[in-house]
């Protein structure tokens, strides 16, 4: 099917007008349904006529959620070439690598990433293109507003295939290894809109009065929710720091209602003291997902925030919400042992519990969770091997082990490289880590198998103290004998200062468990 996005998207700023559709809040720029429909044509016309940017051509994004927001899904779906969204916090090189794979005939990135990137970026031979005029100019950088400056705000007519044509490109997270390149289509994204829109309790938390504030990077899941915010006439709000500080007092300064965050930062959340200064009242809904979070700490959060959490279950491979949990299921969820579920499918996905031959496992039985719906992509750019050995069937094959219970709620026990076997017995390292972050004193943790002569693998925990709390390692290690038994119990415990975490705030695990098997003749990867 083809498509005009520039045609839906004016139809929207004709039904909305005036009502703000995107605030920058560290740059304090606003605009309006209208005004966000003409900029981002502005931007499209100025792809094609001045960098010369056609089907089949990438443009990379090294950006903050603020101007990333400029150049998001309802940009790209203007125009001809594909946007590939990296994440600002990965390192430079792990940027090089992303670039030097998708080859872009353009870059946008921060100005002030320019002294470190600037040589860089020329040895690529793309356009590059600083978001803010430089104080000292660049030979050879062009200025993203220079650039706009007098292109018309017209309909740049532009039609894309919704099945076929690319135009997203996204890297996965790389919790259990090296990242791959994602690749979207125009349906994929809508299909994240209208999964949204499947639960009528999605009517709380997206309407006309929405106000959505993104703290995670809008390069990853938490820009999923541009489309659904945007086609309801809601108001998409950005902050670039993952400031909890600044997240408080944006809250009550822009009467926000809406907001994503992952389990790490809800847990900061519950210690952070500017939670209890600022008026947090105006919120009605906050996502949460990408990570497991321990029952106990959401069991605190809804204590003192109130039943406004719901949590999405999803994947960079499925760009869709894949099942939900309704601020309707956390009513009670807690005695019927649910609140640790990802919630029940929603409508349009399909979800396949397999064994390791690819067979369908009896109900309750924990098998590897399959995925198919629209959200659902094609495979990866440039990687047959990888598409070959985790898609089957228009299925993605997601790595997560999990059941389905008899009412429909989905558990995600663990992933499939993070299952601990030692002596034989399977120990299930986010089974571990929420028994362990469910004691008073504990933040966070990491639990990983390490070499053991005896066991093969032995289970060991790396743990993060509250600040101010004081605890022993036996009394941590006790504990969770009392909750989950003696065999799933952490042989050793570490306590530290840090953990790992990916640029999406995940921890981690395999860079804790890395260093326990350098050297080793065998090798948990």
């Amino acid at each position: 099917m083809k498509m005009n996005f520039a045609r839906i998207m004016g139809q929207l700023a004709m039904q909305f007008a005036d009502q703000e559709a995107l605030v920058n809040i560290e740059r304090e720029r606003r605009y309006t349904f209208r005004e966000l429909h003409r900029l981002t044509n502005r931007i499209a016309n100025m792809m094609r006529s001045r960098l010369g940017l056609r089907r089949g051509d990438v443009a990379f994004c090294i950006l903050e959620n603020d101007n990333l927001s400029l150049l998001h899904a309802w940009t790209a779906f203007k125009g001809e070439a594909a946007f590939a969204h990296t994440n600002i916090r990965d390192a430079l090189d792990e940027h090089r690598w992303q670039m030097a794979f998708i080859r872009p005939k353009a870059v946008f990135i921060e100005t002030a990433l320019l002294p470190r990137y600037a040589d860089m970026l020329r040895e690529q031979g793309a356009s590059i293109v600083c978001m803010d005029a430089p104080a000292t100019p660049y030979e050879g950088v062009q200025c993203f507003w220079d650039l706009i400056e007098g292109m018309p705000d017209t309909d740049p007519g532009i039609q894309s295939d919704t099945h076929a044509d690319i135009l997203i490109y996204r890297f996965t997270g790389g919790t259990t290894g090296r990242s791959k390149c994602a690749q979207y289509t125009i349906d994929n994204w809508l299909a994240a809109r209208d999964t949204m829109y499947a639960d009528e309790q999605q009517s709380i938390a997206l309407n006309s009065h929405t106000r959505y504030l993104h703290i995670a990077p809008v390069s990853h899941g938490s820009g999923l929710s541009f489309l659904p915010t945007l086609f309801r006439g809601g108001c998409t709000l950005t902050q670039n720091a993952a400031d909890l500080k600044a997240w408080c007092r944006n809250v009550e300064t822009e009467k926000v209602t809406t907001t994503l965050m992952v389990p790490t930062l809800v847990n900061w959340l519950l210690d952070q003291p500017e939670a209890m200064r600022h008026d947090l009242s105006s919120l009605r809904t906050l996502y949460y997902g990408a990570a497991p979070m321990s029952p106990a700490k959401l069991a605190q959060a809804q204590a003192r925030f109130g039943n406004i959490f719901f949590q999405l279950y999803g994947a960079t491979e499925c760009a869709q919400a894949v099942c939900t949990l309704t601020p309707a299921d956390h009513l009670g969820a807690l005695e019927t042992g649910r609140l640790a579920s990802a919630g029940r499918p929603t409508i349009g996905i399909e979800i396949r519990i397999v064994d390791d031959a690819g067979n369908d496992v009896a109900p309750g039985t924990t098998g590897e969770l399959w995925l198919r719906g629209r959200g659902t992509i094609g495979g990866y750019y440039g990687n047959p091997e990888g598409t070959a050995a985790e898609f089957a069937d228009g299925f993605w094959k997601s790595g997560d082990l999990g059941y389905i219970d008899d009412a429909g709620y989905v558990f995600i026990v663990d992933r499939k490289k993070d299952v601990i076997i030692t002596g034989g017995f399977n120990v299930y390292a986010a089974e571990v880590e929420a028994s362990l972050n469910a004691h008073p004193a504990v933040q966070m943790s990491a639990v990983v198998g390490v070499p053991h002569d005896k066991w093969g693998e032995a289970v060991h925990a790396e743990v993060v103290l509250k600040p101010g709390a004081a605890v022993e390692p036996a009394t941590l290690i006790e504990h969770v004998k009392e909750t989950l038994g003696r065999f799933k119990a952490p042989k050793t415990l570490t306590l530290v200062q840090t953990l790992p975490l990916s640029a999406v705030g995940k921890v981690l695990r395999r860079r804790v468990r890395e260093k326990y098997w350098t050297n080793e003749p065998r090798r948990v990867s």
